[in-house]
């Protein structure tokens, strides 16, 4: 059996408790206090972060590393596509992550100076990516998801200037998982 360590109120986290919500697949969850990191945790992760995806003795922490070895280890539904140029598409819009939202994301919630034309900025550049192809629902959506439900529901970023993001965003908050983790946000203190 796996068992995820987890934090609701981590977007890292809500990545793999969507994809594997998406993908079925039975798991344990641990969850660490993040404000009170236990010490075990970084035996866990040297790092101290989560998640972490642990099966017997083997772990393995990162997100993004996580949404890759579950879609190899568990490949139905997919997540990725079928065509080898798309899934190297997504694994760029994933690994560029920090680039398009991550980081004006973390400026934005901290308060920085100019981080709301930055972020502005970025929603921008994933609506205009959300337009200009109707793309299946798979693994982006999975590793943006958290963030953007963050941004509207915890945040009150308008997303109306980003009719594409925001449509999809709408139409996605249909599926289970999404549905799910917009509950976890809604219960966040």
């Amino acid at each position: 059996m796996l068992t995820l360590y987890d934090a609701p109120r981590c977007p890292y986290c809500a990545r793999v408790r969507i994809a594997l919500a998406e993908k079925g697949v039975p798991h344990e969850t641990v969850v660490v206090d993040l404000d009170d990191r236990p010490a075990w945790i970084y035996e866990k992760n040297p790092t101290g972060r989560v998640p972490v995806l642990e099966e017997g003795e083997w772990l393995l922490p990162e997100s993004a590393v996580i949404l890759e070895y579950l879609e190899e280890r568990y490949p139905e539904p997919a997540l990725l596509p079928a065509d080898p140029g798309e899934r190297a598409a997504v694994r760029l819009a994933v690994h560029r992550f920090d680039l398009n939202l991550g980081d004006a994301y973390y400026a934005f919630r901290r308060g920085e100076a100019g981080a709301a034309e930055r972020l502005a900025g970025c929603l921008a550049g994933l609506d205009r990516a959300a337009a200009s192809r109707a793309h299946a629902y798979g693994l982006a959506d999975v590793a943006y998801l958290p963030w953007l439900v963050r941004l509207r529901d915890r945040l009150d970023v308008d997303l109306g200037p980003y009719p594409a993001l925001r449509d999809r965003l709408e139409r996605l908050g249909e599926r289970a998982p999404v549905r799910a983790e917009v509950e976890t946000v809604a219960g966040l203190a």
